[in-house]
């Protein structure tokens, strides 16, 4: 699955949250004890981990390929 970000990376605690998986980044610390987090095939320093664009993300069972979001909407 593709998932877009705007800027240069996003933390882990934000993917987490963007993707759905957890509602608040308080949840962060827990999930990333109980759950495998792989990006491009390397585990995971901490919820501050940064995801850059083109990287693989890995959780679990579930696979995410980071993009660029090419079209910003200002809101």
């Amino acid at each position: 699955m593709e998932i877009e970000i705007y800027g240069d990376y996003i933390k882990v605690s934000q993917f987490l949250k963007k993707v759905g998986i957890i509602d608040t980044g308080g949840k962060t610390k827990f999930f990333i004890k109980t759950h495998k987090i792989l990006i491009n095939n390397k585990e995971i320093e901490g919820r501050n981990s940064k995801i850059k664009v083109g990287d693989i993300v890995w959780i679990d069972d579930n696979v995410y390929k980071i993009v660029f979001l090419k079209n910003k909407v200002n809101e």
